[in-house]
């Protein structure tokens, strides 16, 4: 690789890392005789924890950008290093990274250069020479631009594995202050259209197997945290929404860098809220796989996370007159909502009570955490399971990793009831 090209990977490479919508599931386009193959699980081998695809190659086709978003790095107004690439570039590097083992795919967004149809054109035309000329049958999940025409976006959708349009700012009162070269409907359209593509495809996959996919990885969407003072309410309304609305399998959630000095955003020296991102991550969790609303998890009193507590843990301490639960006789929906047990545990637990009943060594080999889960349990109709705590606050303290006072570690009496303790504390 010659140092020019270097060069501009570098740049490039760079300006791609803030956006972290880039992880890949549910494809399976590779064919015989073609190079590369995702598998149906996700394409790549290693994630993070909060399941994010860590060997794709992040590019963007260029940083050189129209629009001037303050809260953006490769704005208009910025003075750094601008770079680009050809279609043809991008397609050589990503073949030469996969057939070395560097990478499993690609994640290939860009800038908008001229105007978005403009830049949805070279895009195209990048995913084009990967699938037929260079004839790449791996990962491939591209950025649609905001405002972009129909006709683009369908084009992208048969090339693509998956497809994302990044809302960034979850209200219309902060795209207008911070972004205002963009708008509402040119982000929800295109989101909107590929949501219908892909409920179309599937059902015509349903008449006929061979009939050709449309993104079969699904869009996803990214939110950035903490850039604006909308909170933790507001965002998980909003995805709670696209989920449920338009099919949605992601929505991220990035903690923001202060990149730019502006009156309308944090200090170059406030400290990015990765806290608050992990506890997003976890109650985004509850939304799509614990039966969980938005609402519940947080609510107009209490618009934010907790920091110190997970989500879950949070909604059974401002719930505590629902526990403890014998977990022998609670339905699923229920052993979902005990902290401690999840997805996998709760569906053992349903099948190993057929035959027994269950005990606390029974659920520790199921799965289920007994560190957090025994203080919401009771066994044979008895007292809770921890027999330890005598209040709520000391219950929390446990939680949260604090050791409570001895005042609070005292014998936890048969058939002990929080609900006043919860009612003294509001």
């Amino acid at each position: 690789m010659d140092g020019d090209l270097q060069s501009r990977l570098a740049v490039l490479a760079e300006g791609a890392k803030y956006d972290v919508s880039c992880a890949s599931s549910g494809s399976q386009r590779g064919r015989k005789g073609r190079l590369g193959s995702p598998f149906p699980a996700g394409v790549c081998h290693t994630w993070t924890d909060d399941g994010r695809c860590v060997s794709l190659l992040k590019l963007l086709l260029t940083n050189d950008c129209v629009y001037d978003c303050a809260y953006c790095v490769n704005r208009r107004s910025n003075d750094v290093p601008r770079a680009s690439f050809t279609p043809r570039e991008v397609a050589e590097i990503t073949t030469a990274f996969y057939k070395r083992n560097y990478i499993e795919g690609l994640f290939l967004s860009s800038a908008v250069r001229r105007s978005p149809d403009d830049t949805m054109t070279e895009l195209i035309r990048t995913a084009a020479l990967l699938r037929r000329e260079f004839g790449f049958g791996g990962y491939l999940h591209v950025k649609v631009i905001p405002g972009a025409s129909p006709e683009l976006v369908e084009l992208l959708g048969r090339l693509a594995d998956r497809v994302s349009v990044n809302i960034e700012l979850p209200t219309p009162r902060s795209l207008a202050l911070l972004a205002p070269q963009k708008s509402v409907g040119s982000i929800f359209t295109p989101m909107r259209y590929v949501s219908g593509r892909i409920a179309e495809r599937a059902s015509e996959r349903r008449l006929a197997r061979r009939a050709p996919p449309f993104a079969p990885a699904g869009q996803s969407t990214q939110l950035i945290v903490g850039a604006t003072p909308e909170p933790d309410l507001d965002l998980l309304r909003l995805s709670e929404g696209l989920y449920g609305r338009l099919g949605l399998k992601r929505v991220y959630y990035s903690a923001y860098v202060p990149v730019n000095e502006s009156p309308n955003l944090p200090a170059l020296t406030a400290v990015p809220p990765l806290l608050r991102e992990h506890r997003l991550y976890q109650a985004d969790w509850l939304l799509r796989f614990y039966g969980f609303r938005a609402d519940e998890i947080v609510d107009e009193r209490h618009p934010n996370l907790e920091e110190r507590l997970d989500p879950k843990s949070a909604w059974a301490l401002r719930h505590i007159d629902l526990f403890p639960v014998d977990p022998n006789r609670a339905d699923y929906e229920m052993l979902l909502r005990i902290p401690g047990i999840g997805v996998t545990s709760a569906k053992r637990i349903l099948t190993a009570r057929r035959v027994r009943r269950l005990d606390r060594d029974n659920l520790r080999r199921l799965g289920v955490t007994m560190k957090r889960a025994q203080h919401f349990l009771r066994f044979d109709g008895g007292g809770a399971g921890s027999g330890r705590v005598a209040s709520l606050e000391g219950l929390r303290a446990i939680l949260e990793g604090r050791r409570p006072s001895s005042q609070l570690w005292l014998p936890f009496p048969e058939g002990a009831d929080f609900s006043q303790d919860r009612q003294d504390r509001r």
